[in-house]
């Protein structure tokens, strides 16, 4: 056998492939693509069919040189780069750029890093799929057609260095969207009425109203109707029941579950999937699908039974149901089923053992449960409660595994209910009638947005994780937690014959890593809506994720489609170019009394701020950058005036000026250009003194000054600090 060079795009990936294939075989990375549109004049030929125009980047120029060189020296070349449209995409590009041959050129393809799958891909080489690369390409050009067109006008109409994309634009409607659902979300409340009662032979239980109770005048009319009631079973229904264990991971379920359980951004989870993959320990992380194998189901079959027993196994095959889901790869499985537990970073370990898990769940018996519903009818009226509980008869699958959800209100725990019968009298030992507000849509999460965009039809596995980091990086989103605020809230107690009213507070509104839309975001947002509505139209995005599927299926020619895009949307962008009003989100407020001038917000330069007087007035107008919490939309005309009072001189101190003013960090003290933070729900920067100023820079300078706890002079550079 003469020299073979196997090319991979990462070189984690060579390694462990490295491992399994000979001394004949000499692996290399092109450490991803080797080559790009170029940067000048779109990259793209336009006038000659959309032609595009592919360099090889500065920094892969080395690379190129050396993988040309090993070319050079081999008989045979094998093309390993992923199963997907991007892994075709990347082998086509290294068989173009190192001037390759079909006679010295094999390409090969696996799911997985092992030794099976590399030796059955080596014996099954095929040619590069050409409608593979087509897709990607009629992608990677689309995009680079919306992004150079539309971010010109965005410069000119909004604001300079914005960028616009075809589905990171929309991604930020359905975050605009949810935003403005919230905003305008109408505040009500109702009572929630609970009860606890007693049975005969001493068993507590608890209860609640079916129907919560719309006003106070109502629930103290029914506590007062109760007073002396008698309460009885009206009915117990006793259901079986069942749970079926979810599907094995796609991308995106991984995503979700990933985020719910253990925090994981949606890029974090893909980088710590891809070490994984690439060390042979998972399947390939990019799929929509949620087939396993006939070897991974009779793997699991195995696995199960040698630790559970054979009752909890129960082998199944799962379909795909996503809207256009992509190649019939694999889910995303372990390699080797019978491993449990994997070396690696403690991130790696956690991201396995779930889909380990979540593998293993989804070959297990359902789990069996038996459903109790009692009725608690009472002689006064004909308000029902009633109290559910649930009982485990057999755990099947949740022996191993139970999927989260995107739920925010804490999962009832099911309860387990004493044994009673119709007609049995029951004693009451309270009823509670507590407020509860209704709550405003929830704000999406990383995983939620993920689930959106695929319920949409919008994106592809490989493009949530950029989709949702690149929407972020623009500033046109945050990903950020924000605190509550306390609310007061009525209470009533029935307890004998005595109603107590109670005033509570509750803290309500905390937000944990959830996507905000910036004020950038939704000015950017609605002058792409008013100006190209079917770029950001969901139907048209996912219609353009359809037409990609029949390029890669070879039912659609890319070009063409292409330029069916193409020529509608390049006379939009010259009319919006010529005849769009600019948008800054300029929002008037009213009169400051003070000058009788005018005060706006608008976006700046640096970002969203107040105005008072216009540019064509005779002196300058004054300006100031919103607060962190504030938004154009919302701001009110007293909120913007208090802007203008900072930053407040509170004095000298040793020669120097104090400065109390707010930051893009939260409100600060500035002095001897230092800047220390106010302390949160103590200090205030309109109110701050002198005194207390200085007090908070001396608690500074001592905790620099004890900030380092010990130097080691043997190992430069190495220190203990006393620090977050």
């Amino acid at each position: 056998m003469g020299k073979n060079l196997v090319i991979v795009e990462s070189p984690a990936k060579a390694k462990t492939i490295e491992k399994f294939l000979g001394k004949d075989f000499s692996v290399k990375s092109s450490f991803g693509h080797i080559r790009d549109l170029a940067k000048k004049n779109l990259g793209i030929d336009v006038e000659n069919n959309f032609e595009p125009d592919y360099i090889v980047p500065t920094d892969k120029k080395k690379i190129v040189a050396e993988l040309k060189k090993l070319v050079k020296e081999s008989s045979t070349v094998w093309l390993a780069a992923d199963e997907d449209r991007e892994g075709e995409a990347i082998a086509w590009h290294l068989y173009d750029a190192l001037k390759l041959s079909n006679k010295e050129t094999k390409r090969i393809v696996f799911h997985e890093i092992t030794k099976t799958a590399i030796t059955a891909a080596i014996k099954n080489p095929r040619e590069i799929n050409i409608d593979l690369v087509d897709a990607q390409q009629a992608r990677r050009v689309l995009d680079r057609l919306v992004g150079f067109e539309l971010s010109p006008v965005l410069w000119k109409k909004v604001k300079p260095s914005l960028s616009a994309g075809r589905v990171q634009s929309v991604a930020v409607r359905i975050i605009v969207e949810r935003e403005r659902e919230i905003l305008h979300f109408k505040e009500s409340f109702s009572y929630k009425v609970s009860a606890e009662f007693n049975t005969n032979d001493n068993k507590i239980f608890k209860a609640e109203l079916l129907k919560n109770l719309s006003s106070e005048k109502e629930v103290s009319e029914f506590l007062n109707e109760i007073k002396e009631a008698e309460f009885k079973i009206s009915d117990v229904i006793k259901k079986p029941a069942k749970k079926t264990p979810s599907a094995p991971f796609t991308t995106s379920t991984l995503q979700q579950e990933a985020s719910r359980k253990m925090g994981f951004s949606v890029s974090k989870t893909m980088m710590v999937a891809q070490k994984l993959y690439e060390s042979g320990k998972i399947t390939y992380m990019r799929t929509d699908s949620v087939n396993l194998s006939s070897l991974a189901v009779n793997t699991a079959k195995k696995e199960i039974i040698s630790n559970y027993g054979e009752k909890y196994s129960n082998p199944r095959k799962y379909s795909t149901k996503s809207k256009g889901a992509q190649e019939a790869h694999e889910a995303i499985r372990p390699t080797y089923l019978n491993k449990q537990k994997v070396e690696g970073s403690s991130d790696e370990q956690r991201l396995y053992d779930l889909i380990w898990k979540r593998t293993i769940a989804s070959q297990m018996s359902d789990a069996q449960t038996e459903k109790t519903s009692i009725k608690i009818a009472n002689n006064a009226n004909s308000r029902i409660f009633s109290a559910n509980g649930e009982v485990i008869k057999f755990d099947g699958f949740l022996k191993v595994y139970l999927e989260s959800t995107d739920d925010e209100q804490e999962e009832k725990n099911t309860s387990l209910l004493p044994q009673v019968n119709a007609n049995d009298i029951v004693i009451n030992n309270y009823v509670e009638a507590v407020q509860k507000f209704a709550r405003h849509p929830a704000r999406y999460t990383e995983a939620s947005l993920v689930r959106k965009l695929e319920e949409l039809g919008i994106g592809r596995p490989s493009t949530y994780a950029p989709t949702i980091s690149t929407v972020q990086k623009r500033g046109y989103v945050v990903k950020e937690a924000r605190d509550g605020i306390k609310r007061k809230i009525i209470s009533f107690l029935l307890s004998g014959a005595t109603i107590k009213e109670e005033l509570r507070s509750e803290n309500t509104g905390y937000e944990k890593n959830k996507l905000f839309p910036t004020d950038i975001g939704m000015v950017v947002n609605d002058f792409l809506i008013e100006n190209f509505k079917e770029i950001l139209d969901f139907n048209f995005t996912a219609k353009v994720e359809q037409q990609f599927d029949e390029i890669a299926d070879g039912k659609l020619q890319w070009k063409k489609m292409i330029k069916n895009f193409y020529d509608d949307f390049h006379k939009q962008v010259e009319v919006t170019t010529e005849t769009a009003e600019r948008n800054n989100g300029e929002r008037v407020l009213g009169v400051d009394p003070a000058s009788g001038k005018t005060i706006l917000v608008r976006i700046g330069r640096f970002g969203p701020m107040a105005q008072i007087g216009k540019s064509e007035d005779e002196e300058k107008p004054t300006f100031a950058g919103l607060l962190k919490d504030q938004h154009i939309e919302t701001i009110t005309i007293e909120e913007a005036l208090e802007l203008f009072k900072l930053p407040r001189d509170l004095g000298l101190y040793e020669d120097k000026k104090v400065v109390a003013a707010i930051g893009r960090f939260g409100p600060y003290i500035r002095h001897d250009s230092k800047f220390v933070s106010l302390k949160k729900d103590i200090d205030d920067p309109y109110t701050v003194e002198l005194e207390r100023a200085i007090e908070l820079i001396e608690e500074k300078r001592k905790a620099d000054r004890e900030k380092i706890i010990q130097i080691f002079e043997e190992e430069e550079g190495l220190s203990v600090l006393n620090g977050r």
